[in-house]
């Protein structure tokens, strides 16, 4: 039997290679062929193209078709032994299906181990230079969370509202900052622009007005140009919806914490992203069962039935995946239940179809 695991193993790890490299190709041609006039237009060199561009993809690609290349693996191999007749002279040996899907199963979580790596610390540092280089010569900036009339809480005392903010050139206009104890207002910063300064790490203000309010009076101040003390970094002032597949995991977690802490609306859609990258190895364990358990017993229709099927369940998971996300962003649904809820659904199918299969 371990020559058996040791065959069905490296079969299903070679298939998977071969079909990865066959999509991440195929998908590299057809984008290439979608942008190349843009590629043209904005001056973009051949070796920036593969180096800045489809160097830093073919990781986001891996982790994406990685479930389908594992899924067609599975499909091929177990189908080629099932209509051989290897399966059922292997059953009638005294091997049993459960143990037979073991090879498979520790298949899946090795791969699964592997993406999860991959997606908590080296993804994030490739999508973020490929998203640059598609900001510069796609034009694919991201959508922006917050357009205008920003509003975050330095702290429990202090909120700040900025009118409009230059996300390229880190640069706040009209801005209020509002300090209060209990129902009293104590101070009220206004200015006309914040600048964040990288040298520094700090914010300075440009032509501020100050107004301090005591119990009996009002002290007013201007200032030119001084250092504006507050808790926010321009990361949480310009949110973009591709920001959480730029950090990896601890940044992240610490990314949303930071929301959390200033106050700022619309932390469901990072939440549900997160929580979507962390639950997407499962589905690798998840397609293995299930393909194990449709190519196990032989059907008609061959290899027809296997396609067919195949193509049919990862077109259902992958739009359960979509559909239910939304929800999951706009907190109409809790987003760690938006984003486990199409993986543990299909992992019971996959034990159901298991558990119904001729033994």
């Amino acid at each position: 039997m371990k020559k058996l695991d040791r065959y069905i193993f490296f079969r299903v790890l070679t298939i998977t290679i071969f079909m990865l490299a066959v999509l991440i190709v195929i998908f590299i041609l057809i984008d290439f062929s979608e942008n190349s006039d843009d590629f043209a237009d904005k001056g973009a060199s051949l070796t920036d193209i593969w180096n800045l561009y489809y160097l830093n993809y073919i990781p986001e690609m891996t982790r994406l078709v990685m479930p389908v290349a594992v899924f067609t693996a599975v499909l091929f191999l177990t189908g080629q032994m099932t209509e051989r007749l290897e399966l059922i002279a292997i059953k009638s040996s005294g091997i049993s299906l459960y143990r037979l899907v073991m090879p498979y199963l520790f298949i899946g979580i090795f791969l699964a181990a592997i993406v999860s790596y991959l997606d908590a610390y080296v993804i994030p540092e490739s999508n973020a230079e490929r998203i640059e280089f598609e900001q510069q010569y796609l034009s694919r900036s991201g959508e922006r969370i917050d357009r205008g009339g920003i509003f975050r809480q330095d702290s429990d005392s202090t909120i700040i509202n900025i009118n409009f903010y230059d996300a390229n050139a880190d640069v706040g206009y009209r801005v209020y900052l509002v300090e209060f104890a209990g129902e009293k207002i104590t101070r009220i910063v206004q200015a006309n622009r914040m600048m964040w300064v990288d040298s520094t790490a700090n914010w300075v203000t440009d032509r501020a007005k100050i107004r301090k309010f005591n119990d009996n009076s009002i002290e007013e101040i201007e200032t030119e140009r001084e250092k504006f003390d507050i808790n926010i970094l321009p990361r949480d002032v310009t949110r973009r919806t591709s920001d959480i597949y730029q950090l990896t995991y601890p940044k992240a977690i610490e990314y949303i914490q930071s929301i959390e802490r200033i106050g700022a609306g619309g932390i469901d859609l990072p939440k549900v992203q997160l929580y979507g990258r962390m639950a997407y190895p499962i589905s690798i364990v998840t397609v293995c069962l299930i393909g194990f358990a449709l190519a196990a017993e032989r059907r008609k229709g061959g290899k027809g039935f296997y396609i067919a099927s195949g193509l049919f369940i990862s077109f259902i998971y992958l739009a359960m995946m979509k559909v239910i996300e939304p929800f999951g962003a706009a907190g109409t649904l809790s987003p760690l239940f938006a984003a486990v809820f199409p993986h543990a659904f299909f992992l019971v199918v996959g034990i159901i179809l298991l558990i119904v299969t001729r033994k």
